[in-house]
């Protein structure tokens, strides 16, 4: 499309047309190409202008920025948020594939309920009582157990499980691989070994909540497992029977929750966090990489480390960490003199 095209379907209103050229594809700024557009996220990149192929920029509210694309012939529009715009940006020219219709290797039990406009992949599996929303679109290979809800227009990728009684809500994303109400790991110490307790609770997703390839979320024994409005899910993670996620929350790659974790809104958990079963976590918290949690975290908090303490603590730890050698040996010449024998 045109770039004044472009300009006018982001409703921009700080532009500059230039040469109104035409945008043919969204790239990166390291790759850029003559009719595409690109993005400038902050003066740290100023001098890619004055060298980028590009035809096109999105920048920040900048002048020096702007007066830069200007110089360089650049056509440009600038916002307050331009990674946001980006995204926007990149969804003018960029559409995830979908299936049409209903496949007719799709297995669906006559007692479930599809919405209008559904749409089924091949060789999906859709058991009794299952009741899908409007615009749903489910890629192939999908099994929904028995009495599963999902809401409008959500999208189930290829060779996800959903377990039977999930509530998966509207706008949701279900990548890959996940599976969703598998029975939590929940086992009674006997003499014999170990007896297994029947999970026989539910997990409910709430609107625009999206799960990641190959990532768990576990039904409990007793009531369910809940994810808040909003909650964004990355690949890998595991989400323990009887966890109730608040809304709006970040969830990095392998990051594992054990049993009955309370998590507040707004809630960042970064790659690899550990969070043990039962504790809370307030909302607005966020748990740096790698973090092991073993209490309760207040709201707002910043925590890092194994066991996780606060942030600020750990840095000036891993100062005095850093000179333990130093330290040492200056202990080991204070023995010397001081003719203490060493143990």
């Amino acid at each position: 499309m045109k770039f004044s095209e472009l300009v006018r379907r982001l409703q921009a209103t700080q532009f500059e047309l230039a040469a109104d050229p035409e945008i043919e594809a969204i790239t990166p700024i390291e790759a850029t190409q003559p009719q595409t557009l690109s993005y400038i996220e902050g003066s740290m990149f100023a001098a890619r202008i004055a060298t980028t192929t590009a035809s096109a920029l999105i920048l920040p509210l900048e002048a020096e920025l702007q007066a830069a694309a200007t110089a360089a012939g650049l056509a440009w529009i600038a916002d307050a948020q331009p990674r946001q715009l980006f995204a926007q940006a990149i969804a003018l020219f960029y559409q995830p594939y979908r299936p049409t219709g209903i496949h007719p290797t799709a297995v669906i039990d006559p007692s479930a309920q599809l919405g209008k406009a559904v749409t089924v992949g091949a060789h999906v599996v859709i058991e009794a009582k299952v009741r899908l929303g409007d615009q749903v679109c489910i890629h192939p290979n999908v099994v929904l157990y028995p009495e599963t809800q999902i809401g409008d227009r959500t999208v189930l990728h290829a060779n996800c499980t959903i377990h039977e009684r999930t509530q998966i809500g509207a706008d949701c994303v279900i990548h890959s691989g996940a599976v969703i109400g598998a029975e939590g790991f929940g086992f009674v110490p006997v003499p014999a070994g170990w007896l297994k307790m029947p999970q026989s609770g539910y997990v409910i997703l709430e609107s625009q909540v999206e799960v990641g390839c190959n990532s768990t979320i576990d039904r409990p024994a007793l009531g369910n497992t809940r994810i808040g409005r909003g909650t964004k899910i990355d690949n890998l993670v595991h989400v323990g029977h009887g966890c109730q996620v608040g809304e709006d929350c970040i969830m990095a790659g392998q990051v594992g929750l054990s049993g009955a974790v309370q998590v507040g809104n707004r809630v960042i958990m970064a790659g690899q966090v550990g969070i043990v079963d039962h504790v809370k976590i307030g909302d607005g918290a966020i748990a740096s990489a790698k973090a092991g949690v073993h209490s309760d975290v207040a709201a707002g908090a910043i925590v890092t480390g194994v066991p996780a303490i606060p942030h600020r603590l750990f840095v000036k730890a891993t100062a005095v960490f850093n000179r333990l050698p130093e330290m040492y040996q200056t202990l080991r010449q204070v023995q010397k003199q001081l003719g203490i024998e060493r143990k």
